[in-house]
């Protein structure tokens, strides 16, 4: 029997906490339906016996605490709300016994945004995390050492499991279930639960906004020059004689400021104003092309599809 603890971490969300052990607790039901043993013994843990979440919205009462818990397979860290910065300063308790759990060979899975508190322990230095597209900008400032990515749902680093996407989770307890169980059993949960288990990419939901806190003043002005003009024939050679700025120079800054090329925020920006046309105009696939700039039809349905993962005849389809 493996055991888990999910951490009841102070303002984190009651629905995940919930749901982690409602799902954990049903596959057990699943595999006595089967004539198995049950698989999974959850527990939610805290520091005290009464815990305070989702910014004082609820008050639980935890199932152990982890001054009693001196091994656990598996420590699930929820969503977190409100101030990150203070949500870590308020759970640093939790900190060493999560250290200590995984140096004694716990695997950690950590919900859309606790990744924060995750990354606040050291324990995502070097590592991929699957970071909300929403959070990726302030999770890239205050945790540099981390490789944030937020095109797809979850990341699997040798026992250190992260999620993008408010509920996305859900996805990610699948595949935590299909590591440990099998498919059969995961997908089975995904029926039971109706839970989409091939969603694998943050892209369709993805809102670029650019990376704006970086200081350099020529740079925010470039990108605000870009937002302006989108549907322009922009080139790098006109944004830097507008700008009266050296081509390599600022190139370099471009990319050290805002993680990305000037080509790259270009085309970012046009798909983002391309998709709110798709979602809200009775204009033509066409006439929204030719509007954001391009003359090649087909190279931006690469464009698009790159940075959404579908066509713009299938996003107009989604959200109109």
């Amino acid at each position: 029997m493996k055991h888990v603890s999910i951490l009841a971490l102070r303002d984190a969300t009651m629905s995940c906490i919930d749901s982690s052990y409602q799902i954990f607790n049903r596959v057990n039901t699943f595999l006595n339906y089967q004539g198995r043993p049950s698989f999974y013994k959850v527990e939610i843990v805290g520091i005290s016996d009464v815990e305070t979440l989702d910014s004082g919205l609820y008050r639980i009462n935890v199932t152990n605490t982890i001054d009693k818990i001196a091994k656990t397979d598996m420590v699930v860290i929820p969503l977190l709300c409100g101030d990150f910065s203070q949500a870590m300063e308020k759970n640093k308790g939790y900190a060493d016994w999560m250290l200590k759990q995984h140096q004694q060979g716990a695997e950690i899975v950590s919900l859309c945004v606790g990744s924060f508190f995750l990354a606040f322990t050291g324990l995502l230095d070097n590592r991929r995390c699957a970071i909300h597209w929403a959070a990726k900008n302030d999770f890239t400032l205050m945790f540099p050492r981390v490789q944030a990515i937020d095109d797809t749902i979850i990341t699997d680093e040798n026992g250190v499991y992260t999620c993008g996407g408010g509920y996305s989770y859900l996805n990610l307890l699948l595949y935590i279930i299909e590591k440990h169980l099998g498919r059969e059993l995961s997908v089975l949960a995904s029926k039971m639960f109706e839970i989409d288990i091939e969603r694998k990419s943050q892209q369709p939901f993805i809102i670029f906004v650019g990376q704006k806190r970086h200081g350099d003043a020529d740079v925010l002005k470039a990108q605000e020059y870009i937002e302006n003009h989108s549907g322009d024939q922009l080139s790098v050679d006109h944004l830097c004689k507008t700008l009266h700025l050296g081509r390599r120079n600022f190139e370099r800054r471009f990319k050290k400021g805002t993680g990305n090329s000037v080509m790259e925020y270009l085309q970012r920006v046009r798909v983002e104003f391309a998709k709110k046309q798709l979602e809200s105009s009775r204009k033509t696939i066409q006439e929204i092309i030719y509007d954001v700039g391009y003359n090649d039809i087909n190279a931006f349905r690469k464009v698009f599809k790159k940075h959404t993962n579908i066509s713009p005849l299938e996003y107009r389809r989604k959200y109109t």
